[in-house]
């Protein structure tokens, strides 16, 4: 094999800037590939912006959590297995320890004022955070006007209709296979001036590395693979609380298109009302604890297994209902990945696979905008009414519940990361004691 250039990064570089990721990926999934793309395209200049693109139209095709996915996909495509493993573990850890510690905390002492206060400056900021990645995605991927037509359908396919997730990606993915020749122009996003990214470096320079790592990769999702349904299996046969929690947090794991908001619906509804693990309340508050820490959206499952598993055994009790309930949401992403990279790596200039993830990634921009408005609405507004417009609905704010101070959050941080460029990391800072400040003060 081909040495590695000195300038590439080592395993042990990689692990500092995956677990950087770890602990600052909030805001849900456009807030978090934003600051995968910032990182490891625009800081670093380790993927170029069409590689990137290319894994993300992949990940958002397939179930689960597409940004811990996609790091996963990244990790493999810098340092193989290992990369992979440790790109997405860490990915998870920060966010779910996090989650862990909350909902002890709240299940002992219920809300605590001041880890609320510093929350919901970090909500504040996150908006931001996702607007800036909605700019920053369009600005790369949106290349012709069917890319951005095709955006501004999802948008409003979503938005407006509240189409199935897969139902807009699919059709996306149908147009730019049928026309591959429309995204010519870059569907994937350009990469820029300069020279070429390290790792688009050391793939000139070594061709088949990709096809080397491959066997790996399928051997470790099979074992992922394995290591998700045995347990499973175990766990069902032996019945009871964590055989319950084994099985239907399996199911989500591979039926959860289109990220948490897709499902959190059918959750609740069977969480609340046939398992009774907790009530409509306290999935709420969960939620609301999983979209205010670092770590993928879905972690709020996290939130729902400690609290079963609290009623059921208390403090420890509550640890392994979490436990479970993470390992079986998060295991199929591993195979998920391991098992389908290699083939989407190796089809990377197939004209009509170009021209089908281009579509989809034009459709990514619409549905970034979507969250970014679904988001925005929530965290400005204290009360937001769906208003039935013929086959439509639509979402309008009250504008009397618009919150002051959280718009002030907001704007502060706008100037912190547009204005004064201070970046992701001090920006989430200054918003964080802001709100703690504003809230002590009120």
């Amino acid at each position: 094999m081909t040495a590695m250039p000195p300038s590439f990064p080592t395993l042990a570089q990689a692990l500092r800037v995956w677990f950087r990721i770890g602990c600052l990926s909030f805001g849900g999934p456009a807030g978090q590939i934003a600051l995968l793309h910032r990182e490891v395209v625009d800081e670093r200049h380790w993927i170029s912006d069409t590689r990137f693109l290319h894994a993300l139209n992949f990940c958002t095709l397939l179930p689960g959590p597409e940004a811990q996915q996609l790091a996963t996909y990244l990790g493999w495509l810098m340092h193989g297995v290992r990369g992979g493993l440790a790109a997405g573990l860490l990915f998870i850890l920060p966010g779910a320890l996090v989650m862990l510690a909350l909902s002890a905390i709240y299940v002992a002492f219920g809300a605590v004022p001041l880890i609320a206060a510093l929350f919901f400056g970090l909500k504040c900021a996150v908006l931001v955070l996702v607007v800036e990645a909605l700019l920053r995605v369009a600005r790369r991927a949106l290349k012709g006007r069917i890319a951005w037509a095709l955006a501004a359908a999802a948008f409003v396919a979503l938005f407006l209709f509240a189409l199935p997730f897969p139902v807009v990606v699919l059709g996306a993915a149908l147009v730019g296979l049928a026309f591959p020749a429309a995204f010519a122009g870059g569907g994937h996003g350009k990469a820029k001036s300069g020279p070429p990214a390290l790792l688009d470096a050391l793939l000139l320079a070594d061709p088949g590395r990709i096809d080397r790592m491959g066997g790996a990769a399928r051997r470790a999702g099979l074992i992922a693979l394995a290591m998700w349904v045995w347990p499973v299996v175990l766990l069902m046969d032996q019945g009871g609380l964590f055989g319950d929690l084994a099985w239907f947090f399996s199911k989500m794991a591979v039926v959860t298109f289109g990220g948490a908001y897709a499902v959190l619906a059918y959750v609740a509804q069977e969480a609340v009302e046939h398992y009774r693990w907790l009530t409509a309340g306290q999935m709420l508050t969960g939620l609301g604890l999983a979209e205010t820490t670092p770590g993928p959206l879905i972690l709020v499952l996290q939130f729902v297994g400690y609290l079963a598993g609290h009623a059921w055994g208390g403090l420890w009790g509550g640890v392994l209902g979490s436990a479970v309930t993470l390992y079986v949401t998060f295991a199929p992403c591993f195979a998920l990945i391991f098992l389908g990279a290699p083939y989407v790596e190796r089809l990377h200039d197939a004209p009509r696979l170009k021209g089908a993830l281009a579509g989809v990634t034009a459709a990514v921009v619409g549905v970034i905008a979507n969250l970014a408005v679904w988001f925005g609405l929530r965290v400005l507004f204290g009360e937001v009414r769906a208003v039935p417009f013929g086959p439509m609905v639509l979402e309008v704010p009250v504008a009397a519940s618009l919150d002051p101070v959280a718009l002030g959050l907001a704007v502060l941080a706008a100037v912190c990361l547009f204005r004064l460029k201070l970046g992701v990391v001090r920006t989430l800072a200054v918003a964080a004691v802001a709100g703690l400040v504003v809230k002590s003060l009120l």
